[in-house]
């Protein structure tokens, strides 16, 4: 009775639904999958490792580094060698003819260096723009231009795209070793739009030129710095009836935010895009207080025409109200106003600035969709952790600090030894000190075991005040692994150089965990590196010597204070004749 019930509301509520939909519903008959959709299923099956090496390592295990110099090093040797390999396959196309990919990887293939019509015409033209070859491009088309032959409105504006992107010169050839000889030591690396410059020359030769002509050659002014030029072409767009496209006007906004353009786009009918949205509010950065008042209202307008922000609006809007190293006044509260806003949002790079922007590269954004290739190059992935371990350190107890140092180091991130002394104050600050041992083998395996400075902190947080006798015993193997460093290299280096400070550290966490043989060896390095021992950590020697009533040697540490000069000695010889049994040859 229950079934049939159910199939009377479900053939009612169907019977509804398709009273009201207006669209013919179509089924497809089978169901396209992108080629590499059982790849991306697999790869969403799979978390990170922490423990394993970043993937452009793991097919040479042996090589992979420990250290952040090793680190720059293997980059560098394989994104050379990589360069090398393309340069010959580009160089030599004719012996990598065979595709071997299955789908097939445009990328993977060598690139046609050489153009392959050699006639004169407007295919041979097209072929040259292509290619991105800005001279021989100009050159083709002055003689399609002497011979009569016309060239078509489309591929003269495709000509100057080229030349108002590049300038007048070729860009520069990836993966293509340096030629040493004259020609290449002097290029045109800077386009400036001098006077009959070959834009503006073959722009002038167009009977009709339409926008976009008009865009391409206003968009070069900008990009090189002929700002008047620019609006002066704006000018002429206009005076012949032709209304200007959206790229235009972003150029223009960039290049003069006081200019009311964007009510000339309201006038022409100009319908703003994200790149427009980004010019305004990287023009207002430039507006002081008339910048504060205009950011919201210019963001609220975009959204009424459907054009969310990008990571890039966000960064130019905090830089509207917050400079760098200026304290926070008044509106304090944006910046956890734009926190909430991006939280747990996937941003795809749609913008130039969005590769750039650090500023709003909290590290939980990361993990949402593929928010982590908008962190940039392995330099500014490298600012970005080695600020957000420092804002770790400072803000967050050792714990958390902890958890994303195991997270990330060494399988992502090489710390700075900056970096790693932010983290051993941290433990300071925790009352941590306990994990120090830990903390300095990964300092020797990131490489930062000879930084003088950070182990001579190390040591003298482990000697500042005595904890258990366990922890006591782990300080004194990190101190004796410490002084190995401080020996003669492999190759006759002398790593570190011994100073009074760090030997009286190095004694007194051997005293600490009574290894009083191995602290007197140590004391002995102040005569043989010219070195003076305090008085006070004599003092704390013969205490300890004191527990053993070994006699001989507080004698010998008497006559290692003598040695010194040092104006304590008559007090430490008055204590070793009360506190020790001396025979009349002692005495």
């Amino acid at each position: 009775m229950l079934e049939v019930h159910f199939n009377v509301v479900s053939f009612l509520f169907f019977s509804f639904l398709f009273f009201f939909i207006e669209e013919e519903i179509v089924i497809p008959k089978k169901k396209t999958w992108y080629v590499l959709a059982v790849l991306q299923a697999l790869a969403s099956t799979v978390n990170r490792d922490p423990t394993a090496s970043d993937y452009r390592f793991q097919d040479d295990p042996y090589l992979t580094p420990k250290t952040s110099s090793e680190f720059k090093l293997f980059s560098l040797s394989q994104e050379s060698g990589r360069n090398a390999a393309k340069y010959f396959i580009s160089t030599y196309p004719k012996y990598f003819q065979k595709d071997y990919a299955q789908p097939h990887i445009p990328c993977l293939m060598p690139e046609t260096l050489e153009a392959q019509i050699e006639e004169v015409s407007e295919a041979a033209l097209i072929e040259r723009i292509q290619m991105r070859k800005v001279k021989a491009a100009v050159d083709l088309y002055d003689q399609l231009q002497q011979a009569g032959t016309p060239v078509s409105l489309d591929v003269t504006n495709q000509l100057l795209d080229l030349i108002c992107f590049y300038g007048d010169c070729d860009p520069a050839q990836e993966n293509v070793p340096e030629q040493r000889n004259e020609e290449t030591r002097s290029p045109c690396l800077v386009f400036s739009f001098r006077e009959n410059n070959n834009a503006e020359r073959i722009f002038a030769l167009l009977s009709e030129p339409n926008t976009h002509s008009y865009s391409a050659l206003i968009r070069g002014m900008v990009k090189y710095g002929a700002y008047s030029k620019a609006f002066s072409t704006y000018t002429d767009l206009l005076n012949n009836q032709l209304k200007a496209d959206v790229s235009t006007f972003n150029a223009l906004i960039t290049a003069a935010p006081e200019q009311f353009l964007p009510q000339s786009m309201a006038e022409q009918k100009v319908k703003p895009n994200l790149l427009t949205l980004n010019a305004v509010l990287k023009a207002l950065r430039r507006c002081g207080t008339v910048g504060k008042s205009q950011a919201f209202p210019v963001i609220s307008e975009m959204r009424a025409l459907s054009i969310d922000p990008s990571l890039a609006s966000y960064n130019h809007l905090l830089s509207i109200f917050y400079k760098p190293g200026a304290p926070f006044q008044g509106q304090t509260d944006i910046l956890q106003e734009v926190m909430n806003e991006v939280s747990g949002k996937s941003f795809t790079p749609q913008d130039p600035d969005d590769g750039i922007c650090l500023l709003l590269q909290v590290h939980e954004l990361l993990g949402v969709g593929e928010n982590w290739r908008l962190l940039g190059n392995d330099f500014q992935q490298n600012i970005y952790h080695a600020r957000f371990f420092s804002l770790l350190c400072m803000m967050e107890n050792i714990d958390v600090v902890l958890k994303w140092y195991r997270d990330l180091v060494p399988s992502v991130y090489y710390p700075s030894s900056n970096v790693m002394r932010d983290l051993l104050q941290a433990l300071d600050t925790d009352n941590r000190l306990d994990l120090i041992p830990q903390i300095w083998k990964d300092l020797k395996q990131l490489g930062h075991g000879n930084r003088q400075t950070l182990v001579e902190e190390l040591l003298t947080l482990m000697a500042r005040e005595k904890q258990n006798q366990e922890v006591q015993e782990t300080f004194a193997e990190c101190a004796l692994d410490i002084k190995k460093m401080y020996d003669t290299g492999d190759r006759g280096k002398v790593m570190m150089s011994w100073t009074a400070g760090s030997l009286s550290d190095l004694v007194s966490v051997l005293l600490a965990a009574q290894r009083r043989q191995d602290a007197w060896e140590i004391l002995k390095l102040f005569k043989t590196h010219n070195r003076v021992p305090s008085e006070e950590l004599l003092d704390k020697f013969l205490t300890c010597i004191k527990e053993s009533g070994d006699v001989n040697q507080a004698l010998e540490l008497v006559q290692i204070s003598a040695g010194f000069c040092l104006p304590g000695t008559p007090k430490l010889i008055q204590r070793v004749q009360q506190e020790f049994l001396l025979s009349e040859q002692q005495k």
